[in-house]
């Protein structure tokens, strides 16, 4: 059976990826898609693990050459999902979380209707300024930026299935992987998991 599509997007700061990771510890029947960007690696990343870094030139080669379930352009930088990679984790029956930004995720949905969106919140926008100060990975003019942006992408929550608040992060991980279980158990792919089953019901 093709696996679960799961699209988990957030402002920046507001605890996706570490979400994201403690999800995929705890369940390995979750699968990370890892997308491809023209940003700069932070201290600590490695190439083919947090991102696929790539310059402005292979990037647009690869979009030209429809490469890209989703594209989009994030504070200045380039962001793609692979779509071989998708096509071949889903085919193998792997769920699969796509860590994107609503532009990627209406585009996404677009193409996958059944897709299950998930919007990560913060609990409040005085305390996201302080998490983007706190990991102190940006300059100050970067914060400003991606705070202004932040009002914008936040406006975007109505289009996702869940809307997760990151208040406690424990509270939050639960509630994600509650979120995914439930995917799984939707009557569709039951029915189809167990036809047999659904099929000698009246």
């Amino acid at each position: 059976m093709t696996g679960v599509l799961f699209i988990v997007a957030a402002p920046s700061g507001a605890g996706k990826s570490s979400l994201v990771n403690a999800l995929l510890v705890e369940d390995p029947g979750l699968a990370l898609s890892t997308s491809y960007t023209t940003r700069r690696p932070r201290s600590g990343e490695v190439d083919g693990r947090e991102y696929h870094f790539v310059d402005r030139a292979t990037f647009e080669r690869m979009l030209a050459a429809d490469e890209f379930l989703e594209s989009a352009e994030v504070h200045g930088n380039l962001y793609g999902t692979p779509r071989r990679q998708i096509a071949q984790m889903r085919d193998a029956g792997r769920d699969v979380v796509l860590e994107i930004d609503w532009q990627g995720a209406r585009q996404v949905r677009r193409i996958f209707p059944e897709a299950i969106g998930i919007f990560i919140m913060p609990p409040s926008m005085a305390e996201l300024e302080r998490r983007l100060r706190a990991r102190a990975k940006d300059t100050d003019a970067a914060i400003r930026r991606r705070l202004a942006a932040a009002a914008e992408e936040m406006s975007h929550w109505a289009e996702f299935d869940y809307a997760i608040i990151n208040n406690d992060f424990e509270d939050a991980r639960r509630d994600l992987a509650a979120v995914v279980r439930a995917g799984r158990l939707t009557s569709a792919r039951q029915g189809a998991r167990y036809p047999d089953l659904f099929r000698s019901q009246p």
